[in-house]
């Protein structure tokens, strides 16, 4: 089977359109610093402090905006700032911790209730790439990843829809622990 290139997902941040007002003003429009290999999706020059009861750490906004405000932590991320996030695929936020945002240049904050998670190791698919590598949407797979540390990533979602590029994502955690690093690739295993 073809590899897949491996990215990983450092901790970030998506507001909902209300969150980013109340942060940063009425009418505002988040930066784009750079595109992300998910179309439409860009990494933005506003950065949030994420405060938890044992800590704060620093994160930026991921754009566009939401439906729903959310907060992406590795699981040493979560441990460092005091919340105890679920492993949860990206949306899945009912019943998880909140936390504070606070944007650091203006002390502007809010309150969110829920939306801090570890997100779910997964892969990003096309009707096509699932029709190649044959498996389906929401389908649980392992991916070996060839490196200074070659691993076997079991529990592995395919998120297929037609919007998407071909990419898996892991977190930092899992990134270091594989030394899945630059141009990394894995390859599927069923």
């Amino acid at each position: 089977m073809k590899p897949i290139m491996v990215e990983t997902s450092a901790r970030h941040i998506h507001v909902t359109e209300e969150a980013l007002e109340i942060l940063f003003g009425k009418g505002y429009k988040l930066t784009n610093k750079k595109d992300l290999s998910q179309p439409g999706q860009f990494a933005c020059a506003e950065k949030l402090n994420i405060v938890g009861p044992k800590g704060t750490i620093k994160a930026s906004i991921l754009g566009p905006t939401r439906k729903a405000n959310q907060v992406e932590l590795s699981l040493t991320d979560a441990r460092t700032i005091g919340v105890s996030a679920p492993i949860r695929e990206s949306g899945d936020v009912g019943g998880t911790p909140g936390c504070k945002l606070v944007n650091p240049d203006t002390g502007a904050e809010i309150e969110i209730a829920e939306g801090v998670i570890a997100a779910k190791r997964h892969i990003h698919m096309t009707p096509a790439d699932a029709a190649e590598y044959g498996v389906v949407d929401k389908q649980i797979v392992s991916v070996k990843i060839e490196s200074e540390r070659t691993t076997v990533f079991g529990d592995v979602v395919v998120r297929v829809n037609p919007n998407f590029a071909l990419a898996m994502h892991i977190d930092t955690d899992e990134a270091n622990a594989a030394c899945a690093f630059g141009d990394c690739k894995g390859t599927i295993i069923l």
